[in-house]
């Protein structure tokens, strides 16, 4: 089984070789200090654990995947959250982005659509202590806007279009990051400010 230094090193790696398209060399080293700390594994089923440090994406049920280490990085590096920063998730998945973005935001409101995911995130989160993180089981694309204005949102699967409600929950000045375009397709990843 691989460790999270290892994972650690493959973001970085992946970091280097992609310098090109996202115009920076290494990522924020307080987002890299937040994927060190979170225990990825713990937000995996238990017989996917083995795999919890391999820089690739692992199926949590329902048809849907916890994202490969670079990218939860690099979205998250790319929201260049304040300090004090309130922020939304919009697809809460297993739990594990909404953990990283915990250690870098006073808190964090995150929306699931598929209610056993929602359950299971809750109180993976509560179990590891983030009392900071909120998670509501609902349609992302109408965001949460009774916690509204937010510092940053992040959307964690491919949407077709950018969401006019997200839009209309952020702070001035704050950034959306969402990959636009067909699932299963190819897709560009978009950061508004």
């Amino acid at each position: 089984m691989r460790n999270p230094e290892a994972m650690l090193r493959d973001i970085e790696a992946e970091t280097h070789f992609c310098q090109a398209w996202i115009g920076k060399t290494r990522l924020d080293s307080r987002v890299m200090q937040a994927m060190a700390k979170v225990p990825r594994a713990l937000f995996l089923p238990e017989d996917s654990r083995d795999l919890a440090f391999r820089n690739g994406p692992v199926p949590i049920g329902h048809g849907q995947t916890i994202s490969q280490p670079f990218i939860v990085a690099l979205m998250t590096d790319l929201l260049a959250l304040p300090a004090e920063s309130r922020v939304l998730e919009i697809g809460t998945g297993s739990g594990y982005q909404a953990a990283v973005l915990a250690e870098l935001a006073r808190e964090v409101y995150s929306v699931e659509v598929i209610a056993p995911l929602a359950r299971q995130a809750e109180e993976r989160l509560r179990d590891q202590g983030y009392c900071n993180v909120h998670v509501l089981q609902g349609d992302g694309y109408a965001g949460w806007p009774e916690h509204a204005p937010y510092d940053g949102i992040i959307v964690t699967a491919a949407a077709p279009h950018v969401p006019p409600a997200l839009l209309e929950q952020l702070k001035p000045g704050a950034r959306l990051v969402i990959p636009v375009g067909p699932a299963g397709g190819p897709q560009h990843s978009t950061t508004t400010s």
